[in-house]
């Protein structure tokens, strides 16, 4: 009789265990909302050399806090037609790293007269090593890898942006 009552009590412990753990939520995911391309001006690299248009790019604006930390986060790509400008309130060192940020890119940092100072080459996607610029900085031009080497751009050459409507 204590046996049974024994193997009862054991097989109903195991039974209750199984069914808390079985029962078990699995962790939520949050979403990640697909981010898209909004085109908010157009930007031309100017080599000052000879003063030609090396690339004519369609540009997104980070100029708020919200978007100046999020930047290219969570984007699978960009078309080679197309670029990311920070633009900053005011001119000094920049870092960035590449948290969250799925493809490599060029980061070109930029002075107040909106002339180049610096870049970071073939940053990797989600390495949050620092990429610091090695002059202060207003605006940071983020493009897809290998097109500094690509336009053959160099400290002291120029960009031009507008933006649009």
């Amino acid at each position: 009789m204590i046996r049974s009552y024994f193997k009862i009590v054991c097989l109903s412990a195991t039974l209750f265990v199984l069914a808390l753990t079985s029962c078990k939520d699995e962790p939520k995911k949050p979403k990640q909302a697909q981010v898209t391309f909004k085109k908010e001006g157009i930007l031309q690299l100017i080599k000052t050399a000879n003063d030609s248009v090396v690339s004519t790019l369609d540009i997104e604006i980070a100029d708020n806090e919200f978007e100046t930390q999020t930047g290219l986060m969570y984007r699978e790509s960009m078309k080679a037609n197309r670029g990311m400008l920070f633009i900053f309130p005011n001119e000094q060192p920049r870092s960035f790293y590449m948290k969250n940020t799925r493809f490599a890119l060029d980061i070109i940092y930029l002075d107040t007269n909106k002339t180049i100072v610096s870049f970071q080459e073939n940053a990797q996607p989600f390495n949050e090593g620092s990429l610091p610029s090695n002059a202060a900085a207003k605006y940071v031009l983020e493009v897809n890898a290998g097109l500094v080497e690509t336009w053959n751009l160099e400290v002291g050459d120029k960009m031009t942006f507008s933006k649009t409507n």
